[in-house]
Order: C-alpha cells, then structure tokens, then sequence
C-alpha cells in the first residue's frame, strides 16, 4: 500500500512539473517573439540565458533571425547570431539565407559579422554576391570577393552577379566586378548575356561599358587587338 501511494505521490508531482514546463515555455514563447516588436535586446537576452532556443520558428513558421530582421530588430539580430546554437545558414521560405538578406539592404558591418562566424559566402544558386550586386551595394560586393566568393556564380538558370548588376545595381558595382575579372562573355539558361540584362534594364551605362568591352575581346573573350 505504501509502495503504491509511493508512486501515486512521484506521478503528481511529475504531472506538475510538465504543466508548469509547459505554461513556462509557452509564455517565454511569446515574450520571446514580442520582444522582437521593439527591440528589447534584455529579454532576448534573457530568454536566451535560460536557455530558450534562438532557431525557435514564429507562429508564421519563420526562424527567428528573420524575423529580427523583417521588425529591424538589429540589436537583436546580433545577439541572436552570436549565439553558439544559432545556424546562421538557415533560409527563408524563398531559400533566403540570413546573409543574402543582409547584402540586399546593404548592412554592411552585419555582414562582415556573419562572415567572420562563418556565415556560408558560396552557397549553390543564389549567392550572397548575387544579391549585393543586384542592389549595387559596392563595399559588400568588395567584402564578398574579398572572402572567396566566386565571382560568377550561377543561379539555377545561370544569371550571374554581373548580369545582377548590370539591370538592378550601379555602375560602381558592375564596375567593380568587371575589373575583379568577372567574365562578360556568359550566358545563362535563356541565352542572356549582362549586356542584354542592361538592356533589359535600359542602363545606358552599363550598355557602354560592356559593348566596349565585347568589341574589344569578340565574341570568345580573346584580346582583338593583341590577336591580329
């Protein structure tokens, strides 16, 4: 009989355990994701110390370094990547990695942050270059090449950074590319070269430059005025 009322007893105060685990967690679920609304880098903090997980997703299914960053939670953002369990190589619904979205808008010392902690610079497909080109972000176009990226990485359809910038980003970044050695002479998928996405892009600029520069190595790349 003892022994029974024994067990009865260690069974209730387990039930109690999981409850108040459960309610615990549930509330620092919530605290966790509303402190991102403003901001507030002590209960991240604090949440994180007592060992909450920063990879947890939001009721949108998002990871939470994404969402620091949709709210513009920067200080937030940065105590989320220091964090030891953090994977920093994960991506968004559009496969999206933390530093793709970085290079985009142009935050600059994030993304030096996120390379120093070994955020991956040459993912398949898209790359982080893909996006600072197309957004003509010229210092973290440097930075990139700077750390290895490849300089004409291909998407899935075979776009590369250079045709990026030569539609969506500015003369300093195609420029740029260009003189790091970027190869003007590629196709991708649809047999575009990054003179027809300048064209594409009515980028008067970059239609001058790259013609010139078409004429000048023909249609092979190869030097005409040093093959004749």
């Amino acid at each position: 009989m003892i022994i029974y009322f024994n067990k009865f007893i260690k069974y209730i105060v387990l039930y109690h355990l999981f409850i108040f685990s459960t309610v615990g967690h549930a509330g620092s679920y919530e605290d966790f994701f509303k402190a991102f609304q403003s901001d507030q880098v002590k209960v991240i903090s604090q949440l994180l110390s007592r060992g909450f997980d920063p990879n947890t997703h939001s009721p949108d299914s998002e990871p939470a370094l994404f969402v620091a960053m949709k709210l513009e939670s920067w200080k937030s953002f940065e105590i989320l990547i220091r964090h030891p369990l953090i994977r920093l190589n994960v991506k968004n619904k559009h496969d999206e990695t933390p530093l793709m979205l970085v290079c985009l808008k142009g935050h600059l010392a994030l993304a030096k942050q996120l390379i120093d902690l070994q955020a991956d610079v040459n993912q398949p497909g898209w790359t982080p270059l893909h996006y600072a080109a197309s957004s003509g972000q010229t210092a973290i176009v440097q930075l990139l090449l700077d750390h290895s990226a490849y300089i004409d990485a291909e998407s899935p359809n075979g776009t590369t950074p250079l045709m990026m910038a030569a539609r969506y980003g500015n003369f300093e970044s195609l420029t740029l590319l260009i003189n790091e050695g970027a190869d003007v002479h590629l196709k991708n998928q649809q047999g575009s070269t990054a003179l027809d996405f300048a064209i594409q892009g009515q980028r008067t600029d970059a239609q001058k430059l790259l013609t010139a520069l078409l004429k000048e190595h023909g249609p092979t790349g190869v030097n005409q005025s040093t093959s004749d």
